[in-house]
């Protein structure tokens, strides 16, 4: 095809495209001429006499229907308007009617969206063109809004199907064809034009054999390109090479997808365009810019990766020039970020007292010989942060020929995430560290919390078959049974820690009366406080109390509280509670366990809850029980903690949702 023909064809799509739009503006402007502005209310009421008319009281806040069918004969408050009104529309047509309450207008036009159901069904939205005045009774407020509402829901669906119209009109002028053929969704030829048929080098005009029978997705590029399952616009530019037709040019392609209303695939359209020639032509004038521009690329490339590494080190350039008395910061080469005189170069530093910076006053002398500096500056020169930061600069001395200092070049490079880095490896270090020696502590504890109980079951095993006093028989049974006990709630605190470890640890909750539950943990908690000079009290305000929890694990996290208490408590009372409390907008309950024993020193309530921390290592114990109750609640997505006072005793605490979040 000749460039004539292209012409032609190229004025045609075009003519026919304008014709389209100026009938789509004519049609425009005959819907927007369907709302008139309003002088008075009696000619706006006579005007729209077939659309709505409403009143709105600014002291009743009630709404009033003069004519239509958008409210009930009652009319309705403002919450009942508001609720018809769109969502995304409520606080634009709030701030337009405020505007005429509070006299700032006199009048008022917008659109917004409105649900003509009243009867609870489905939403029945219309678009409404509303035109608002405001009503005045000798004063300086307005006592009424009266508005009038035009139904302009079908004028926009004609826009939006002109608009789809157009825009099939701009497709097929934008893609200019040249060469046309359509596919199935499926990915099969269903025709192409002339000037296809001769690019491909079909076998007749009819049709051809290899094209009818090669897929579409199958053929490439598209075979690495387009996904059929989703179609999307494609452009690509290619030598296409298919030895079965003889082709060996270069291609211009345009796929567009076609879809129906429901948004199924129904057609592939191709447009190809033969740029063989094009290309040749071009490509003479191409190798004589290449040169040229290969000398421009290696400068503009090069100052882009120097930018590209600055940037992504955080690191700048920075020139001292003591003729023009100024320092400044580049990102590139050539163009400073920013620049200070030289007597302000000392406030860009935190210490002032550092030898560089003190030797600054005089910046001659300071920068006369190669520099190394690392130190703090103030967030002035890369803003990125609020922070004061750490940098590390590098510079050496200009002279010029004659041997004359003309000032300094160097990076400036900022070095706090580096800093904030190794001062994180410093603390996991210690941590590691202090980790490491807690468990040898741990595993030192462990065989003696583990003997010390074995050894007493095993002795006074062997006692008993020697004691023949009924007395001394049950105190020595008792002892083992303690014993026995000790050992396995042990031997489950190191189970329950490797499920915490391995993320295995299940919270089943199931409904059960926390009262009555609450009751018989205290029951059984009581046995263990045997000293006669501590009271055990327990605190339950409710008969029954219904809670969704796993009421095994809520033990466990309160015996735990209770066995130590009991261990550091010598006198007064260990009380036990529990009382109803909402967090975060959630029912809870809050239980707590109060004693009058040894306390805890301030600095170590941080502590507590950590592992293999024990704060006496002359009690007994592992260091576990309280870092495992904090793995239980956290679990049960509650809260826990401690306050305390050395000397007169410590409350242990913990949170939890009274329903599970499942």
């Amino acid at each position: 095809m000749t460039p004539y023909i292209y012409l032609l064809t190229a004025a045609a799509l075009l003519l026919a495209v304008l014709l389209f739009y100026g009938w789509r503006r004519k049609r425009r402007q005959e819907g927007e001429e369907q709302v008139l502005s309003v002088r008075d209310l009696t000619a706006m009421a006579l005007k729209i006499s077939a659309h709505n008319v409403i009143v709105f009281d600014i002291s009743s806040g009630h709404t009033s229907l003069l004519s239509g069918n958008m409210l009930p004969e009652g009319g309705a408050s403002k919450e009942l308007f508001k609720e018809h009104v769109h969502p995304d529309d409520v606080d634009m047509l709030v701030s337009r009617i405020m505007e005429l309450e509070r006299g700032e207008s006199q009048q008022a036009e917008f659109c917004y969206r409105w649900n003509y159901e009243f009867g609870g069904g489905k939403p029945r939205w219309g678009w409404l063109r509303n035109t608002s005045v405001a009503e005045y009774a000798g004063g300086d407020k307005p006592i009424r809004v009266i508005s009038a509402l035009v139904d302009e829901t079908e004028l926009r669906r004609q826009q939006s199907e002109e608009a789809e119209l157009g825009n099939k009109y701009r497709l097929i002028f934008e893609n200019s064809v040249v060469a046309l053929s359509f596919y199935s969704a499926d990915g099969w030829l269903l025709d192409a034009n002339a000037i296809m048929r001769e690019i491909c080098h079909f076998d007749s005009d009819s049709g051809d054999d290899f094209f009818s029978n090669t897929n579409l997705y199958e053929q490439a590029p598209f075979n690495e390109l387009i996904d059929r399952n989703h179609v999307e616009e494609l452009w690509i530019c290619f030598l296409s090479v298919i030895p079965e037709r003889d082709m060996h040019v270069y291609l211009e392609i345009h796929l567009h997808p076609i879809y129906d209303d429901q948004g199924e695939l129904v057609y592939i359209a191709l447009t190809v365009r033969d740029v063989s020639q094009e290309r040749e032509m071009y490509r003479q004038a191409r190798e004589n810019d290449i040169r040229l521009r290969e000398a421009n690329e290696d400068i503009r490339h090069y100052e882009q990766e120097l930018r590209y590494m600055m940037d992504n080190s955080r690191m700048q350039a920075w020139r001292i020039s003591l003729d023009r008395n100024c320092l400044e910061f580049y990102s590139g080469l050539n163009t400073p970020v920013r620049t200070f005189n030289l007597e302000d170069m000392r406030h860009i530093f935190v210490n002032k007292e550092d030898d560089f910076v003190r030797a600054l006053e005089n910046p001659a002398e300071a920068i006369a010989h190669p520099l190394s500096y690392q130190g703090q500056v103030y967030p002035i020169v890369t803003h990125t942060s609020t922070e004061k930061q750490w940098v590390q600069i590098n510079s050496i001395p200009e002279y010029d020929d004659n041997g004359h200092l003309l000032g300094s070049f160097g990076v400036w490079r900022n070095i706090t995430a580096l800093m904030e880095k190794q001062e994180q490896l410093r603390r996991e270090t210690e941590r590691a560290n202090d980790s490491g020696r807690m468990k040898s502590v741990f595993l030192a504890n462990m065989t003696h919390e583990i003997r010390t109980p074995l050894n007493a079951i095993v002795g006074f095993s062997d006692l008993l078959q020697a004691v023949e006093s009924p007395e001394d028989r049950r105190e020595m049974i008792r002892v083992i049974h303690n014993n026995c006990d000790m050992l396995l709630r042990l031997i489950n605190d190191i189970l329950v820690l490797s499920n915490v470890d391995a993320n295995a640890m299940q919270i089943v909750c199931k409904e059960v009366d926390f009262a009555r539950e609450f009751d018989d943990i205290c029951q059984s908690l009581a046995q263990r406080v045997s000293n006669p000079a501590v009271e055990f009290q327990k605190e339950n305000p409710f008969d029954t109390l219904m809670a969704s929890i796993d009421k095994n694990r809520i033990q466990q996290v309160i015996t735990n509280f209770v066995t130590n208490a009991v261990k550091y408590t010598q006198q007064g009372h260990i009380r036990v509670g529990y009382r109803q409390e909402e967090r975060d907008g959630r029912p809870g309950i809050y239980v707590y366990c109060s004693d009058t024993g040894d306390g805890i020193p301030e600095d170590q309530l941080s502590r507590v809850f950590e592992r293999f921390v024990k704060l006496n290592d002359f009690i007994q114990g592992t260091g576990l029980g309280l870092s495992i109750c904090k793995a239980i609640i956290d679990k049960c997505g509650g809260q826990i903690g401690v306050e305390s006072q050395l000397g007169k005793g410590s409350d242990f605490w913990f949170w939890i949702p009274r329903y599970s979040e499942e």
